[in-house]
């Protein structure tokens, strides 16, 4: 299993680089050739690499990402190694040690009848291009299973806050800021009061929290600015309260005279609730137990993953199943080597047992297996 993770950490992917994803997909194919003993299904969006095994018509879903956030060379300055126990490398922990995990399970089930395996390349920016994918795989199933790293001490993460993002536009009017400024209209400033409008949406009690983070304006150090813009993340623990904000950001209105405003983006990911884990957490501490590894615990996180979108359609979702560890995104980024093996063996007994069981009235659909490797 170390030198599979090895393998997938030394071939970088950064999400936007999709020449880079094409290879490192080629990695997990050849891994996953290796394991299961067939090819999966290549299926590029837009240009983006995903990969789908499939065993029959899909009941329980293996779901996974095989792109990171870090940037090409980032081996250099943060190689692959193992040492006391921790495993190292870009990418390692968030999520390539999962993908590698979710196949090495695969391969030990004795029936893989019913079983997806899907590895997308575009989750760390949001899924745009995977989304319809995910969505569609999971429609059939009875039980979804994230291989995302654990939160803190190895705990599941049975809930997840929905994520929105928005981009704030200003349209202001350039003159020169020393001899005429009464002349321009100063996009500056009025991004400034949308920014404030836009933080006073946070909500403490609740947990909800508004951010502004990327921002620019204007183009010289003596120029009016004319133009000005904020990125805007928002994070709720619930749909209410993702639809209040969702409300009031495209409420905005400007408050400079003559300025306008454009508001983009908008909902990305819904709350992945308790309610879509708490049957499938159970069952997971029952098959722990029963492997000496229990008990497990459980956490309620910020960060989104495309289990949101699968808690969003009503089907049973457990996120966290993957590496234990720390430093996502961060330059101690790391998985503990003693855990593999256990988590492996967890996420086997869980498909094992889900796949055992009669189908349930999970949402269907009329729909063929796809061919079409190019969408």
């Amino acid at each position: 299993m170390i030198d599979d993770i090895e393998a997938l950490v030394g071939c970088e992917s950064p999400s936007e680089d999709h020449e880079a994803v094409a290879r490192s997909a080629e990695v997990v194919a050849a891994i996953g050739r290796r394991l299961l003993g067939t090819e999966p299904e290549r299926i590029v969006t837009d240009g983006c690499t995903h990969l789908r095994w499939r065993f029959g018509e899909p009941r329980v879903l293996l779901l996974g990402h095989h792109d990171t956030v870090w940037p090409l060379g980032s081996l250099a300055t943060h190689p692959f190694e193992v040492r006391d126990g921790v495993l190292r490398g870009p990418g390692c922990f968030d999520m390539k040690a999962g993908v590698v995990m979710a196949l090495h399970a695969a391969a030990a089930l004795p029936d893989r009848d019913g079983l997806s395996i899907l590895v997308t390349g575009d989750e760390e920016i949001g899924s745009p291009l995977s989304r319809p994918l995910i969505e569609d795989e999971a429609k059939t199933c009875d039980a979804v299973l994230v291989l995302e790293a654990s939160a803190d001490g190895g705990a599941l993460k049975t809930r997840r806050k929905g994520v929105s993002r928005y981009w704030v536009e200003v349209d202001g009017r350039a003159a020169h800021a020393g001899l005429e400024p009464e002349k321009g209209v100063n996009a500056g400033i009025e991004v400034a009061h949308q920014i404030l409008a836009v933080a006073a949406l946070a909500d403490a009690e609740k947990g909800t929290t508004v951010v502004p983070t990327a921002l620019s304006a204007g183009t010289t150090t003596n120029t009016v600015p004319a133009a000005a813009s904020v990125a805007v993340d928002a994070r709720v623990w619930d749909t209410g309260e993702q639809g209040r904000v969702d409300r009031a950001i495209r409420s905005l209105t400007p408050v400079v005279d003559g300025s306008g405003i454009r508001i983009g983006g908008g909902i990305n990911r819904a709350p992945l609730e308790a309610k879509a884990s708490a049957e499938l957490f159970a069952l997971a501490n029952e098959l722990a137990a029963g492997l000496g590894i229990g008990p497990l615990t459980e956490a309620a996180v910020g960060g989104a993953s495309d289990g949101n979108f699968t808690a969003g359609l009503g089907i049973p979702t457990l996120d966290g199943l993957g590496a234990v560890g720390g430093g996502a995104h961060a330059d101690d980024e790391h998985v503990l080597v003693a855990e593999l093996p256990r988590r492996t063996a967890l996420v086997r007994e869980l498909a094992e047992t889900l796949l055992a069981r009669e189908s349930s009235s999970a949402p269907t659909n009329a729909r063929g297996e796809s061919g079409a490797a190019q969408r």
